[in-house]
C-alpha cells in the first residue's frame, strides 16, 4: 500500500524561535535533517512527505521551498506567513521562488496565542480569505480551546481547504476527552472542505505507556466524523520520537484502521493527502 507522510519537520533548533520546547523536549532539541529521514522512510517504505514549518518565519518557508526542490521524497511543503500583516505581498514573496511549485500550503502556531480567537481577528480573516486564489491549503494547528473559532473561520471561507493538524490535540492521556468530541463532531458540519490529520497522536498519550486501545477511539471517531476520504497520516516526525520510533507511528495508524476497507485505508495512508495538498501522484 502507498504510503505518504503529510506531516513532518526539519529543524535547528539553534537557528529560530523554539521556545515551545520544554526540559521534557530535551532528547529533540537537536538539528534534524533530511538525511535523518532517509533511512526511516526506506525502511518504512515511504515514498512522499509533506514537509511543514517549525516556527514563524517566512525565511525558513524559502529554505524550505529550496529544500523540497532538492529532495525527490518532499511533494509538497506546509510554510508560514504573518496573517496580520500583508498577506499578498508575502505570498507573492514565495510565489517568486524559484521552487514555489513545493508550495501546497500555511499554517501558524493558533493554539500558542493567548487569543483564542485569533482565527477569527479581522486581519486574520482578510488573509485567509486570499488563500484559495493561489491554491493554497490552510492548516489548522489547533487544540480543543480554539476549535470554535475554527469552526466560525470554516463556516465564513466554504471553498478554501482546511487541514486540522493533530486531530486537534485531544487530551488522550487523560482518556475520553469529552470537551474535544463536542467540538470537532460540529467542526465535522463542515467536512466538504475540511480534512483531518492522524497525526501527533502518541504525544497527545502518555509517552510511555500509550497504547493503540488509548488511541484507536480517537482515530475511529474522526474517520466516522469526516469518512476516510477526509483522513490522512502524519507521523509528526520528530516530535513523535518523545514517544514513538517512526515505524511505530505507521503501525499505530495501520492497525487503528485495519478493520476499515482496502480503499478506506488507501485513502487515510496517501490519497487523502494527495487530494488535500494536491499532490503528483
Amino acid at each position: 500500500m502507498q504510503i505518504i507522510d503529510s506531516h513532518h519537520h526539519i529543524w535547528n533548533p539553534s537557528v529560530g524561535d523554539f521556545s515551545w520546547m520544554t526540559a521534557a523536549h530535551h532528547p529533540i532539541n537537536r538539528e534534524f535533517t533530511c538525511d535523518d529521514l532517509v533511512p526511516l522512510l526506506k525502511k518504512a517504505n515511504v515514498k512522499k512527505t509533506v514537509l511543514v514549518q517549525t516556527w514563524g518565519s517566512i525565511e525558513e518557508t524559502e529554505n524550505f521551498l529550496t529544500l523540497a526542490g532538492q529532495t525527490p521524497f518532499i511533494a509538497g511543503v506546509v510554510g508560514w506567513v504573518d496573517f496580520t500583516e500583508n498577506v499578498t505581498a508575502q505570498i507573492d514573496r514565495l510565489m517568486a521562488h524559484p521552487d514555489a511549485g513545493y508550495l501546497k500550503g500555511l499554517r501558524h502556531q493558533v493554539h500558542d496565542e493567548p487569543n483564542a480567537q485569533w482565527l477569527v481577528d479581522p486581519r486574520v480573516s482578510n488573509g485567509l480569505g486570499l488563500l484559495k486564489r493561489y491554491g493554497l491549503v490552510y492548516d489548522l494547528l489547533i487544540r480543543p480551546r480554539e476549535i470554535s473559532a475554527a469552526i466560525a473561520c470554516v463556516a465564513q471561507l466554504p471553498e478554501q481547504k482546511f487541514v486540522v493538524d493533530h486531530i486537534a490535540k485531544p487530551k488522550i492521556a487523560d482518556g475520553w476527552d469529552k470537551d474535544w468530541d463536542e467540538a470537532i463532531t460540529t467542526l465535522a458540519y463542515y467536512r466538504q472542505n475540511v480534512w483531518v490529520k492522524l497525526s501527533g497522536l502518541v504525544t497527545e498519550a502518555d509517552w510511555d505507556t500509550w497504547s493503540v486501545t488509548d488511541i484507536a477511539p480517537y482515530v475511529q471517531r474522526v474517520i466516522e466524523l469526516f469518512g476516510s476520504r477526509r483522513v490522512m497520516f502524519g507521523s509528526d516526525w520528530p516530535v513523535c520520537t518523545l514517544a514513538a520510533d517512526y515505524s511505530s507511528t505507521i503501525d499505530l495508524i495501520q492497525q487503528c484502521i485495519s478493520s476499515y476497507s482496502k480503499d478506506e485505508q488507501a485513502h487515510i495512508m496517501a490519497y487523502s493527502a494527495i487530494d488535500a495538498y494536491d499532490l503528483v501522484r
